[in-house]
């Protein structure tokens, strides 16, 4: 499992398990956060762009010495990296599942706008991350409270500690601000269809309806250039952050599994 950006993985703790469990026990499920996105300053503040997020991700599977076939799956920006790893690791990699992609800019998107006028500026940049830093000076029971009012009781236990403890970190957002603005910067060429029609049989998206990071222009857009990936629209009410709901990481791993098992059975 690739996660996108903020790649703090403990937000995917519920997800996880369900797939595990969902493929019967019976497969190895590893996931894997981006590097310089933790609780602890393990990198001594070294900031790493998308590019190097890909490679970490690559060095990963080279030290685990997989003899397994391997399925990727990655979630937002995670569905371009896994992408790139099938690009990378052909003959290791059998399938690449993407969930609510991230693979181009949203020009029609207003969010995007103002992310891009805050993470290509060095001094918004740096005001942000100074705001949301200093955060980490409340007390937690301020920072749940927080997330609640921000996020919604509708996310689990998990999901609103995982953002009480690693998102308020200097370490943390200055990192998910660099590597968004190589992002940004990567995702505004044009998608490599060619490699994506090349790879259609190897491909499956699961978009959702009202998605700015995925939108269903991106859907169709998708389907017109590699009709032959398998595509997919969640119509239950989750969301691009399903992995910080117990309801949306049930469903989506359930998904997933499935996807898998047809894959398998061909």
């Amino acid at each position: 499992m690739l996660k996108p950006n903020s790649g703090v993985i403990t937000f995917y703790k519920e997800f996880v398990e369900s797939l595990f469990k969902s493929l019967g026990g019976m497969a190895s499920v590893s996931a894997v956060g981006a590097s310089g996105h933790t609780e602890k300053n393990w990198e001594h503040g070294k900031l790493y762009s998308l590019q190097e997020q890909i490679d970490h991700k690559i060095e990963f599977i080279k030290v685990q010495n997989i003899e397994a076939p391997l399925v990727l799956v990655g979630h937002s920006i995670g569905s371009y990296i896994a992408l790139e790893m099938l690009r990378r690791l052909p003959e290791k990699a059998m399938y690449c599942i993407g969930l609510y992609p991230f693979l181009a800019l949203n020009l029609q998107s207003k969010k995007q706008a103002v992310i891009v006028k805050v993470i290509m500026s060095r001094v918004l940049s740096t005001m942000v991350t100074l705001f949301v830093a200093s955060l980490s000076l409340l007390p937690r029971q301020v920072l749940r409270l927080i997330s609640e009012l921000s996020n919604g009781k509708s996310w689990s236990n998990t999901a609103h500690e995982a953002c009480c403890s690693h998102l308020p970190q200097y370490h943390t957002i200055r990192n998910v601000l660099y590597m968004a603005r190589t992002e940004f910067i990567k995702l505004s060429e044009t998608p490599d269809w060619e490699f994506m029609r090349e790879n259609q049989e190897k491909i499956s998206f699961l978009y959702g309806i009202d998605d700015h990071w995925g939108p269903l222009q991106m859907f169709e857009e998708v389907s017109r250039q590699a009709s032959g990936i398998a595509l997919s629209i969640e119509r239950e009410g989750h969301t691009h952050g399903f992995c910080c709901t117990e309801a949306g990481s049930i469903w989506v791993a359930r998904h997933v599994a499935s996807l898998i098992k047809n894959k398998l059975a061909r």
